[in-house]
C-alpha cells in the first residue's frame, strides 16, 4: 500500500516535470510555425492589442499534456473520455485562432468537447448535503456539460494579459493536484500536475513581454481540463466541502466572467463580444503595469487557493469534535482571503459606495 502510494506521487512529478519540459522546448517552435502561417493578429482587447505575437500557444500546452498523459495517467474509460474532449476543445480553439469561428458555432464546439466525457462516466452522480441525493442523467449530465463550458469561458476570458490565464491555472492545478492526493485520485492527481507543469513551462515565453499567446487554443483546454479534473475527482461523490473548493479555488476567473456578463448585459452589449471590462483592464485603467497587475491577480488567486487547501486539510471538527488548532488555521485562511479579495474590491471600485468622489471619477471617465 505504501509502495503504491509512493509510486503515485512519483509519477505527479514524473508528470508535471515532463510536461514543463515538453512545452518549454516545443513553445518557440510553435510560434515560428504560428509567425510563418502569419497567425499573429489579434481582435481588440484593451491594452493587449500587440498583433506582432503569435497566438497558437495552445497547440504547445496541448502537446505537452497529452504526450506526459499517455505516458503516466492510468487511462481508464473516465481518463480517456477526459483526454479525448481536451483534443476536442483544443481543435475548436485552434480553428478559431485560424479561422475566427462565429460564437454560436465555437459554443456549440465547447459543447461537444464538454459532453464527451460525460459518455464516459464523468458526470456529477450524487450530492451530499445533510443526506444523500441521487442525481439522475438527465440532471446530472446537461449540469456537467454547462459546469464545463462555463468554466473554458471563464479561463478564456480572463486571457487578457500576459502570463494571467497560464499563471491562475497553474495556481489551480496545483491546488487540485494536493488536494487530489489526500483523497488517493492519483490519476485526477497526476492530470492536475501535468497541467501546472505546461502551464508553467509556458509561462517562460509568455509572461510579459510575452513572445506567444495561448489563443483559444489554450484557453479553452486549460478551462476544459481543469473542469474535467474537478468533476472526475472532486465532485463525482459532490459533498458540500468538496464542491465548494474548485469554485473557491477558481474564483478570480469567476467573479471577472460574472463583473463582465452583468457589465455587458446592462449596457445592452452581446456577451460574446470583447471589450476592455475586465478585471485586469481596470487595473491597467489605474496605471498598474502589466506585470505588476498580473502579480496582484495571482497573488488574490494564491490566497483563495490557501483558503481551499485550510478547508480541506484543517477541518473545524473531526467526528464531530470541534478542534482550536483547525479553527484557528480555516480563521487564518479564511481572513487572508477575505482581507485581500475586499482590497482588491476597494482598488478596483467593484462596488460602489455612491460617494461624490466616485460620481465625478465615473462623470469624468465618460467625458473623455
Amino acid at each position: 500500500m505504501v509502495w503504491n502510494e509512493l509510486t503515485g506521487h512519483l509519477q505527479v512529478l514524473y508528470g508535471a516535470a515532463a510536461a514543463l519540459a515538453i512545452v518549454l522546448v516545443l513553445t518557440p517552435a510553435v510560434g515560428a510555425t504560428a509567425r510563418h502561417l502569419r497567425l499573429i493578429d489579434r481582435p481588440q482587447e484593451g491594452e493587449r492589442d500587440r498583433p506582432t505575437v503569435p497566438r497558437l500557444g495552445g497547440l504547445a500546452l496541448f502537446l505537452g499534456m497529452f504526450v506526459p498523459s499517455l505516458a503516466f495517467l492510468p487511462l481508464g474509460g473516465e481518463l480517456r473520455g477526459v483526454l479525448l474532449g481536451a483534443a476536442v476543445a483544443t481543435t475548436v480553439g485552434a480553428i478559431d485562432d485560424f479561422r475566427h469561428l462565429p460564437w454560436w458555432l465555437k459554443l456549440g464546439g465547447q459543447v461537444l468537447a464538454a459532453a464527451i466525457p460525460t459518455g464516459f462516466g464523468v458526470w456529477v452522480h450524487t450530492f451530499t448535503f445533510i443526506g444523500v441525493y441521487a442525481f439522475p442523467p438527465w440532471i446530472g449530465v446537461p449540469l456537467t456539460v454547462v459546469g464545463i463550458v462555463a468554466v473554458m469561458n471563464m479561463v478564456n476570458f480572463l486571457d487578457g494579459l500576459d502570463g494571467l490565464a497560464a499563471g491562475v491555472c497553474a495556481i489551480a492545478g496545483t491546488t487540485f493536484c494536493v488536494i487530489e492526493l489526500s483523497r488517493a485520485q492519483i490519476g485526477a492527481a497526476i492530470l492536475a500536475a501535468i497541467v501546472a507543469g505546461a502551464c508553467l513551462g509556458f509561462l517562460r515565453h509568455n509572461f510579459y513581454p510575452a513572445r506567444i499567446f495561448m489563443g483559444d487554443s489554450g484557453a479553452l483546454l486549460l478551462g476544459y481540463t481543469l473542469a474535467a479534473i474537478s468533476v472526475q475527482g472532486l465532485l463525482k461523490t459532490a459533498a458540500l466541502a468538496t464542491l465548494v473548493l474548485p469554485l473557491l479555488v477558481l474564483a478570480v476567473p469567476v467573479l471577472d466572467t460574472s463583473f463582465v456578463v452583468a457589465k455587458r448585459l446592462k449596457s445592452g452589449q452581446p456577451i460574446y463580444v470583447a471589450d476592455a471590462r475586465h478585471l485586469h483592464h481596470r487595473f491597467m485603467r489605474l496605471g498598474f503595469s502589466q506585470p505588476r497587475a498580473v502579480v496582484y491577480l495571482w497573488t488574490w488567486c494564491g490566497t483563495l487557493a490557501i483558503a481551499a487547501l485550510a478547508t480541506r486539510f484543517a477541518p473545524p471538527h473531526h467526528h464531530g469534535r470541534w478542534t482550536p488548532a483547525n479553527l484557528a488555521i480555516d480563521a487564518a485562511a479564511g481572513l487572508l482571503a477575505v482581507s485581500f479579495s475586499l482590497y482588491v474590491v476597494y482598488l478596483l471600485e467593484l462596488v460602489k459606495l455612491a460617494s461624490p468622489r466616485a460620481r465625478r471619477r465615473d462623470d469624468a471617465r465618460n467625458a473623455a
